[in-house]
């Protein structure tokens, strides 16, 4: 299961959608600037081309190259115009808009604001809440779940989690034992 992080509706020059995660910028690669960027679409040739432009929490960033090196996708913004400066942007989360009707082509792929809302429930049926959020990290994406004690974190992989019917507004957790306290 994959969760593309979105940052909820936006607008900007007209145009409304949703903010989608498509990457961090990882460590600097050479003195030119060049970074390379953690992933989180399964379009990188279209999110990354020649031009495209990036939000970032400050401001934008610019593609001006990037190809594939040793399995990580390198790319060099315009506005980062050295090592220095690309050290500077590391672990910035890079963002496209995406028309709020557009689903990830692969089934096992969501938008975060796909997910915010779902009611979550075990595989027996049992209530455990809502999902708030879904938080994005290196090893994998969690689940921020707010329940009738406060908010939980769960793993979103698919050994986990079955089943997420978008469609009836719900999500299914598979408990692994210590992992799901609801008592």
């Amino acid at each position: 299961m994959v969760s593309t992080g979105s940052t909820g509706s936006a607008g900007e020059g007209g145009s409304t959608g949703d903010w989608v995660v498509v990457g961090r910028v990882g460590r600097a690669h050479g003195i030119r600037g060049d970074v390379a960027v953690d992933v989180r679409t399964d379009e990188p040739e279209r999110r990354f081309a020649d031009g495209a432009s990036l939000r970032t929490p400050t401001g934008r960033l610019t593609v001006a190259s990037s190809r594939m090196h040793s399995g990580r996708l390198l790319v060099r913004f315009e506005e980062l115009a050295d090592r220095t400066a690309a050290e500077a942007a590391r672990g910035t989360e890079l963002r496209v808009l995406v028309d709020p009707a557009e689903s990830p082509a692969d089934p096992e792929e969501f938008y975060d604001h796909q997910l915010v809302g779902l009611r979550v429930v075990t595989t027996d049926g049992a209530a455990v809440g809502e999902l708030l959020r879904v938080e994005h990290h290196g090893a994998q994406d969690l689940l921020v779940i707010g329940t009738d004690r406060g908010e939980m974190l769960f793993p979103f992989v698919a050994a986990l989690v079955p089943e997420v019917d978008l469609d009836g507004g719900l999500l299914v957790l598979d408990d692994a034992p210590g992992l799901l306290d609801l008592e």
